[in-house]
């Protein structure tokens, strides 16, 4: 019997268009736009100026405070300038627009296995800080942070999502089959710098070439499993996976370090290797753009700061039929409102949909079916919260735990009335956390 997690879960389509697509580069931009925002926690601070020469992989944005990242310049050229630019969502950052030479002269310091070998956990940390590395799954939270839990949690085990359960993305997938050492050497990277001697590494069961590669990569690694899961969305979630493989259940309000975890990405732990051993910073990523009428679905290699607009023009070009485009997978992406925008240090996927998917249909009054009760993997009451947040009784919504959601998109997807749930849920959760926030800050 393969593992699970038991509470809700859905099964879409998996339209895994792209599976068979190896990670390909695209051409280099005529400019790259690199924000200094690309991360949750505060900006970055701008440390290069208009005008100045920098060579790739050089440092631009430095981390301004424990909850933030550095950024590195994806290519090397000359800065034209530094102003605000608008995000793929429409929401201004400060950024740093970089006109490339064509050169790509490197700034970087590659160790020798030696060096490696004896870096403790405290310097491995501080190579991945200086790296810029933040969790590539899309949360963008800053690793260093993840790999520092408070004294009283105590860590045992390292777990590493190669889930990728949301419809239609593969390119954790391509990654896992593609780089299965790379991504082994970054895992025992981790776990030196968190001091576990377990680490488990989840696959759903749809993946079998990407469960073969690692497991050949891991046959003489000590303290690291492969382990394979059944089929389920929204598995990748981390309470979901740590239930799924450990049996361990994080509370309400928790960290996965308040029952022994810590979770990382695949790709994550790539990016690890790349910046412990080859001295390079995560300045780019895979990311999977497809949909049910691009010309070339594939995984691209994107250096971040590339225009949306290239990236799909890599892939064949927007489909005349085209619309809208969402910025990650269908299940819990977002619709783009900006072409012009461009990728970040988050951005797992580019989904084109033609207008004979992308048509909501119309919301009728909730049946009291439950459905989205059986379906949602935190045990909550979907159509309560979504009611509670058309009302504003955000005190309420705040008893029914709202904060608790992960926002995964299973209850819109079973609604059979269809309610925008998830919009509303959205909508509460967001003031429900701006209201607890002012009164912690209030009560200080």
């Amino acid at each position: 019997m393969l593992k699970t997690f038991r509470k809700g879960g859905i099964h879409p389509p998996e339209n895994k268009l792209s599976a068979l697509s190896k990670i390909t580069d695209i051409p280099q931009s005529k400019e790259y736009v690199v924000s200094l925002s690309q991360h949750i926690g505060a900006p970055a601070q701008c440390c290069v100026e208009k005008g100045e020469h920098i060579a790739k992989y050089q440092l631009i944005g430095k981390s301004a405070g424990f909850v933030s990242a550095n950024i590195h310049s994806p290519v090397s050229g000359t800065v034209r300038k530094i102003d605000k630019f608008k995000n793929a969502f429409g929401f201004e950052t400060t950024s740093v627009f970089i006109t490339p030479d064509g050169q790509n002269d490197e700034e970087r310091h590659p160790l020798t296995s030696e060096v490696t070998a004896k870096l403790s956990s405290k310097e491995i940390i501080g190579i991945i800080d200086n790296a810029g590395i933040v969790g590539l799954g899309g949360a963008t939270f800053p690793t260093k942070v993840k790999l520092m839990p408070p004294d009283n949690m105590p860590v045992d085990t390292l777990l590493i999502n190669g889930a990728e359960c949301e419809p239609y993305l593969t390119n954790d997938q391509r990654l896992m089959e593609e780089c299965p050492e790379e991504i082994i050497e970054g895992v025992k990277l981790l776990m030196r710098a968190i001091n576990v001697e377990k680490a488990y590494i989840a696959i759903e069961s749809n993946k079998p070439e990407a469960i073969k590669a690692l497991e050949k990569a891991a046959a003489h690694a000590t303290g690291i499993k492969i382990t394979p899961l059944k089929v389920k969305y929204p598995q990748g979630g981390e309470k979901q996976l740590i239930d799924a493989v450990l049996n361990r259940q994080v509370p309400s309000g928790g960290l996965p370090a308040s029952v022994g975890v810590i979770v990382q990405n695949v790709a994550t732990a790539y990016a690890v290797k790349q910046a412990v051993i080859d001295g390079t910073p995560l300045t780019e990523r895979v990311i999977t753009v497809t949909g049910p009428d691009l010309p070339h679905p594939g995984n691209y290699r994107v250096p971040i700061g590339t225009p949306i607009s290239d990236i799909i023009e890599a892939a064949g070009g927007l489909p005349e039929n085209t619309q809208k485009v969402v910025i990650g997978g269908p299940m819990m992406g977002k619709a783009a409102s900006n072409l012009n925008a461009t990728a970040n240090k988050g951005m797992s996927g580019i989904l084109i949909v033609p207008k004979r998917y992308a048509m909501r249909q119309k919301a009728e009054n909730c049946v009291r079916c439950a459905s989205c009760v059986s379906a949602c993997p935190m045990g909550l009451e979907p159509y309560l919260i979504a009611r509670l947040s058309e009302l504003k009784d955000y005190k309420r919504l705040e008893e029914e735990r709202v904060m608790d959601c992960i926002e995964c998109g299973s209850c819109s997807y079973v609604c059979i009335s269809h309610r925008p749930l998830l919009d509303y849920i959205r909508i509460g959760k967001n003031k429900t956390g701006a209201i607890i926030k002012s009164r912690k800050t209030n009560n200080k």
